[in-house]
C-alpha cells in the first residue's frame, strides 16, 4: 500500500471503470483490485457502488474514487455534486474525491477545493485530490488554503511521460495517479521498443507499460472489463525494468493522446 500525505493508503494499481458495467467492476474486485476509479461524468457511479456492495469484501478494504465535474465547480456547487455522487454510489463515504479538471476559465477550482476540505474534515471523504492539475494550479491551491492535494491524477503513459509534473508532484508529497496508462488502446505491442522489453521479461506489452508507471512512482489505473486482462494488469510485480529499459520507454514521448491541455481543456 502507498501512504498518502494525509496518512491514508491506496493500492499501487487501480481499476479504471469508465463505461464498465457492475458485473465488470465486480469481476475486477474478484480479481484482486482494491482501488476503483469512477467519476460523476462517467455516468456509472451507481454500477460501481453496486459492485462494491455485492462483492462481499469488507468496505474498509476497498478504496473508491470519484470526481466532481465542471458543472459543479464552486463551493456550494461542489457540496451539492458530492451529494449526487454519494447517492449514486449508495455508500456512506468516498475514499478519494478529486476535482476532475481545473477549468481555469471559470476560476472556481479553488472554491471547489475549499468545499472538498470541508467534506474531508466532516469525515465524508477520506482523502481529497485533483486530476489534470498543473504546477501553477497546484501552487494556487496550496497558497490559498494551505492544504496540498493527496493525489494528482494525470495522463501518463510511455508516449506522454510527464517527467516535470511527476517531479513536481513528488516534491510536494503528492502521489501521481496515471489515467490511460496503456495509451488508450494504442497497440503497444507494435512498438518495437516496448515489444523488445516485453520479450526480454516474458510479459505482455501492457504489463511493461504498467510496470514502467509503478517504477516511476506513479499509481496506474488501467481500464479493462475483460477478466483475463484485468488479472494481467495486476500481475506486474514479478519483474523489474532496468534503468536502460526505463529510459528507453521514457524516450517514446510524442504528446497527449487527445491534446487535452489542462490550461484550456473544459469538461462539464
Amino acid at each position: 500500500m502507498i501512504v498518502l500525505n494525509d496518512g491514508t493508503t491506496i493500492p499501487p494499481v487501480g481499476l479504471g471503470t469508465y463505461a464498465l458495467a457492475a458485473d465488470q467492476v465486480l469481476g475486477g474486485l474478484e480479481a484482486g483490485y482494491r482501488l476503483v476509479d469512477t467519476a460523476l461524468k462517467y455516468g456509472n457511479e451507481s454500477e460501481v457502488g453496486l459492485a462494491v456492495r455485492r462483492s462481499g469484501i469488507d468496505r474498509s478494504e476497498i478504496r473508491v474514487t470519484t470526481k466532481v465535474p465542471g458543472r459543479f465547480h464552486g463551493f456550494e456547487q461542489t457540496l451539492a455534486g458530492f451529494e449526487v455522487s454519494l447517492r449514486n454510489l449508495g455508500l456512506d463515504y468516498v475514499d478519494l474525491y478529486l476535482i476532475h479538471w481545473p477549468l481555469p476559465r471559470l476560476d472556481l477550482y479553488a472554491d471547489s477545493w475549499r468545499a472538498m476540505i470541508k467534506l474531508r474534515d466532516q469525515g465524508r471523504v477520506r482523502s481529497i485530490g485533483v486530476s489534470n492539475f498543473t504546477v501553477e494550479q497546484l501552487d494556487r491551491l496550496s497558497a490559498e488554503t494551505g492544504v496540498t492535494p493527496a493525489v494528482n491524477q494525470i495522463e501518463l503513459h510511455p508516449y506522454f511521460p510527464q517527467a516535470a509534473q511527476l517531479a513536481d508532484d513528488r516534491t510536494r508529497g503528492i502521489v501521481t495517479q496515471s489515467w490511460s496508462p496503456l495509451a488508450a488502446g494504442r497497440e503497444l505491442g507494435a512498438d518495437a521498443t516496448i515489444a523488445a522489453v516485453a520479450r526480454a521479461h516474458g510479459v505482455t506489452a501492457a504489463q511493461v507499460a504498467l510496470r514502467w508507471n509503478t517504477q516511476l512512482g506513479a499509481v496506474p489505473i488501467p481500464r479493462s472489463g475483460d477478466p483475463d486482462r484485468q488479472r494481467q494488469n495486476l500481475d506486474i510485480f514479478g519483474f523489474s525494468l532496468t534503468g536502460d529499459e526505463m529510459a528507453a520507454l521514457s524516450s517514446l514521448g510524442s504528446g497527449r493522446l487527445w491534446g487535452a491541455d489542462p490550461d484550456v481543456y473544459e469538461s462539464f
